[in-house]
């Protein structure tokens, strides 16, 4: 496929990029994002979504963990995202764990990181947010707990009464592999209560709340999480975050510890969808996550189950202009496959 415009400019600029250590690469990104013009964000087509009462313009967004303290959350919109999810934010800034902690797994398209929720806090990313409070576009704010937290649900429920005026949706992250002790919270007795909590605190007609999940669940985590969605109504399951299991990896770096996304991921996140979408009953709607490189991977997803779908590690390897890319290949499969809209195909495998 012949590249054009951003895809060019990446193509130029990778050598370059793929020379420094990844996470320097990746604050080069993100600043040179922030100074770029504002583009508004994208208008309703005929991919458009409408899930938790929200109207997406299109169902590829840009999942957490790129844009940690809501840096550039318009910007990533111009670049053709129907939404974008800034965070993990926790009360407190937290430094993360000690470098080197990410890494590119070129020979695999793969990324291990183990960043450990580091950001510069509520109060920092409340600043941003409230700049941006009256301009258009979906941004959800993907929240968490601080490392050091002597009570962790507490946490959740300050962030989520905080972030709740400047989220057009909650993103609760209990599936990090890098904060100990965290996965924990996705046990039954305790999600119960966090989810509880963090509903309370959003308030009355707040926003919708979303759940993500480690794609590295027994089928009876699956059922108790999907039970209690459906009990709570929540907005969406996010399925999934990154894995600490390892596949059959080429790189050097396939040892590292971390959570493991991109291709390596593909597979086992993409029969978790199909998992959570039986376990649901097609009740709870679904975002589709890890190892989307395509057109034809963002479809798969679609129709496995999910109505929208996020990426960020391809991004790494492909560049700024595969959000469009995927799009104006996910037209022409839906066309191809006699689909009117994505609602129609959601599950249709």
């Amino acid at each position: 496929m012949r590249r054009h415009g951003a895809g060019m400019l990446f193509d130029l600029a990778r050598p370059a990029l793929f020379a420094l250590d990844p996470e320097r690469a990746h604050r080069l990104t993100v600043k040179a994002l922030s100074v770029s013009p504002r583009v508004g964000p994208q208008r309703a087509g005929p991919l458009a979504v409408e899930i938790a009462g929200l109207a997406f313009p299109n169902p590829v967004g840009m999942a957490a963990g790129f844009d940690k303290d809501a840096e550039v959350p318009d910007q990533l919109l111009g670049l053709g995202f129907g939404f974008a999810e800034v965070g993990s934010i926790t009360p407190r800034p937290q430094k993360g764990n000690p470098r080197p902690r990410l890494f590119r797994l070129v020979e695999d398209r793969g990324v291990i990181n183990r960043m450990g929720f580091n950001n510069s806090g509520a109060q920092d990313a409340l600043t941003r947010l409230a700049k941006r409070a009256s301009r258009p576009g979906i941004v959800g704010i993907n929240i968490g707990a601080n490392k050091d937290s002597e009570d962790r649900t507490a946490d959740y429920a300050v962030m989520a009464r905080l972030m709740a005026p400047f989220a057009s949706y909650l993103a609760v992250n209990i599936s990090s592999p890098n904060t100990p002790g965290l996965r924990a919270l996705q046990d039954e007795g305790a999600l119960a209560g966090l989810l509880d909590a963090v509903i309370d605190a959003r308030g009355e007609g707040g926003p919708p709340v979303f759940l993500k999940v480690a794609p590295d669940l027994e089928p009876t985590d699956i059922d108790a999480i999907a039970r209690i969605a459906v009990e709570r109504e929540l907005g969406a399951l996010i399925v999934a975050n990154t894995t600490i299991a390892r596949p059959p990896l080429n790189s050097s770096h396939a040892s590292e510890s971390g959570g493991l996304s991109g291709a390596p991921l593909r597979d086992l996140a993409q029969q978790r969808l199909r998992d959570f979408r039986v376990a649901t009953g097609g009740t709870v709607p679904l975002v589709g996550v890890g190892g989307i490189a395509s057109a034809e991977d963002a479809w798969a997803r679609i129709r496995a189950g999910a109505s929208l779908v996020q990426l960020y590690s391809a991004m790494v390897y492909e560049g700024p202009g595969l959000p469009r890319r995927i799009l104006r290949g996910v037209e022409k499969l839906m066309r191809r496959d006699g689909f009117a809209s994505i609602a129609e195909a959601v599950g249709s495998e």
